[in-house]
């Protein structure tokens, strides 16, 4: 007869030979797990894994997108010194402008007149926005204040009351918006950038209203037009 006593004893030190192994198979695939770096916290026998992969997709992620922005101004075109003085120009048109417009609330004596300076403000500030962001992301420095010459149209303005101040807002402005026509015409039929050429539609909207809103207060000096024209297409 088979001795059952012996069969009872193997088959114990089979199964813990089997539990050994298994424990042990366990023990290296949790070493293999973990990362180097990792630290058990204090009276705590689970080793804290640092969230390495997540700080790493974070900064690939960014560097990715940083990467796509590049590439998408890259791809908008080349950005020429004429495109770049627009904006210029597009910038310090607003900063003496708005204040302008401004005045013509407490200075004017017409109601169109300051109905004029209102759509200066509005269409002002818009594109001033506008111009601030399209720079910024075609890496194109712009002043903080306004040329020398049109400090002292506001000046001027701040200065003027009555008709007087009408007549002078209106000839001022629209000079100044005929000359900036021809150049924003002439940036948009040129311009092989897409962001410039955007911002140059939207200009072009922008003083259109201007002049018609000046020329609707009937207070434009004819030769306050012929001085532009003279201005933009000198005699050769």
């Amino acid at each position: 007869m088979p001795d059952h006593r012996g069969m009872t004893a193997k088959a114990k030190v089979r199964t813990v030979l089997v539990v050994v192994a298994t424990l042990a198979v366990v023990a290296v695939g949790s070493v293999m797990v973990l990362k180097p770096g990792a630290q058990a916290a204090p009276g705590s026998t689970q080793a804290q894994v640092p969230a390495y992969g997540h700080d790493m997709a974070g900064m690939q992620m960014g560097s990715v997108a940083a990467a796509a922005a590049g590439a998408g101004v890259a791809a908008a075109g080349p950005v020429t010194e004429l495109d770049k003085t627009f904006l210029v120009k597009v910038r310090q048109a607003g900063l003496w402008e708005m204040p302008a417009g401004t005045l013509a609330q407490t200075h004017a004596t017409s109601d169109a007149v300051r109905r004029a300076g209102l759509h200066l403000l509005d269409g002002h500030s818009h594109l001033d926005q506008l111009v601030r962001e399209d720079a910024k992301m075609l890496g194109v420095p712009l002043p903080d204040q306004a040329s020398a010459e049109q400090q002292g149209w506001v000046r001027q303005l701040t200065a003027a009351q009555g008709l007087a101040f009408d007549k002078l807002f209106v000839n001022l402005l629209r000079a100044s918006h005929g000359k900036i026509f021809a150049t924003i015409a002439e940036v948009r039929a040129g311009t092989q950038n897409d962001v410039i050429r955007r911002h140059a539609t939207q200009a072009n909207q922008t003083v259109l209203d201007h002049m018609n809103v000046l020329e609707d207060t009937g207070l434009v000096d004819p030769q306050t037009i012929a001085d532009v024209a003279a201005a933009v297409n000198p005699p050769k």
